[in-house]
């Protein structure tokens, strides 16, 4: 590959990660291919491994955006200036979640083989923005949580974050699913991601 300067190389990768998030929200993951992902762009399925190794690196960079996305929401709310009570916070932490639906999508179905399949310095990437994340949501919860300490904010953050991987499926559970629970008459009551995370955070935040 020729020498390309940065801006280039970002502004192509980004071409592919908008293709791919394009795909993923009428296909499956296992059913996008890297010829579907050229189809969607202006690059030939060759040029495309210059910038992506394999698919699940794709997903990763896509991933890693989220993320940075989620981290500027969150900022915005230690930005604000005014101290928030726990149901405020836990409101303005359940708003920035509501645009997070391919955040919560890929990390629920697929992180685990995303992981796997992707160079280490793609990965170490991606923890490095998920990491941001994570010292940022601590830093809202001990300036706006009264009397709250480093202990606590732990403890919160290690029952959210694993929390926020089942919220996309019981969203959007699929017409099988449905049926499924129809079948064995199991309740399930309709919900959105700004519910299911104010409720949450609402109630650990107590």
């Amino acid at each position: 590959m020729a020498v390309e300067l940065k801006e280039t190389i970002d502004k192509r990768r980004e071409e592919i990660m908008d293709a791919c998030e394009k795909l993923y929200e009428t296909k499956g993951f296992h059913s996008i291919t890297i010829k579907d992902i050229s189809t969607e762009t202006s690059f030939s399925r060759p040029s495309i491994y210059n910038y992506f190794q394999t698919k699940e690196e794709i997903f990763l960079g896509i991933l890693t955006r989220e993320y940075s996305k989620w981290n500027e929401a969150l900022r915005k709310i230690i930005d604000g200036g005014k101290k928030l009570d726990a149901d405020n916070l836990a409101k303005a932490i359940a708003k920035t979640m509501e645009d997070r639906k391919t955040l919560l999508k890929i990390s629920a179905m697929n992180l685990y083989e995303i992981e796997d399949n992707s160079r280490l310095e793609l990965l170490a990437e991606f923890k490095s923005a998920f990491k941001e994340s994570v010292d940022i949501f601590e830093e809202c919860l001990a300036k706006n949580l009264e009397g709250i300490d480093k202990k606590k904010c732990e403890q919160i953050r290690y029952a959210f974050f694993p929390y926020m991987y089942g919220i996309y499926p019981y969203v959007y559970p699929t017409d099988k699913q449905m049926e499924a629970m129809d079948q064995v008459k199991l309740s399930y009551a309709k919900t959105t991601i700004y519910n299911m995370s104010y409720d949450f955070l609402k109630l650990i935040f107590e």
